[in-house]
């Protein structure tokens, strides 16, 4: 018995082109064939891992609330689990998300066992930088 394939993760947002370039330069990504090129009124986009594989796409909606996380009034729902192998590269990683448009929602960068931040992307998608 097979089991499904997990093709991508799709975010909804009111910018796809704007939130597929912020996760294109924060992961390294490349647009896939036919997407490079900014088209009006676009309402959907994907981005493939340096591999070729899908990873991501976006998904234009007219509104999106974006989440109150911490506070339940609006959940998460979900989010992106990002790792890098040290302290000195969550730093840089940091500085990187921050300069391209996330802002900061929790900073447990001194916490021992598990140094992280969380952050909302500029759609307000939240994921988390941690050390793995």
């Amino acid at each position: 018995m097979g089991v499904p394939t997990l093709r991508q993760v799709v975010l909804d947002t009111t910018d796809p082109r704007g939130l597929a370039e912020f996760y294109r330069q924060l992961l390294g990504f490349a647009y896939r064939p036919g997407d490079e090129v900014p088209e009006p009124d676009e309402d959907w986009l994907v981005l493939r891992g340096p591999d070729g594989v899908r990873q991501m796409a976006f998904q234009r909606v007219d509104e999106l609330a974006e989440t109150t996380w911490p506070s339940a009034d609006v959940p998460q729902q979900m989010h992106l689990d990002l790792t890098v192998p040290s302290f000195v590269e969550l730093q840089v990683q940091h500085e990187r998300a921050l300069q391209l448009g996330a802002r900061l929602r929790l900073d447990r960068s001194e916490d021992p066992d598990e140094p992280l931040r969380v952050y909302a992307d500029p759609s307000g998608h939240l994921f988390c930088i941690f050390v793995s």
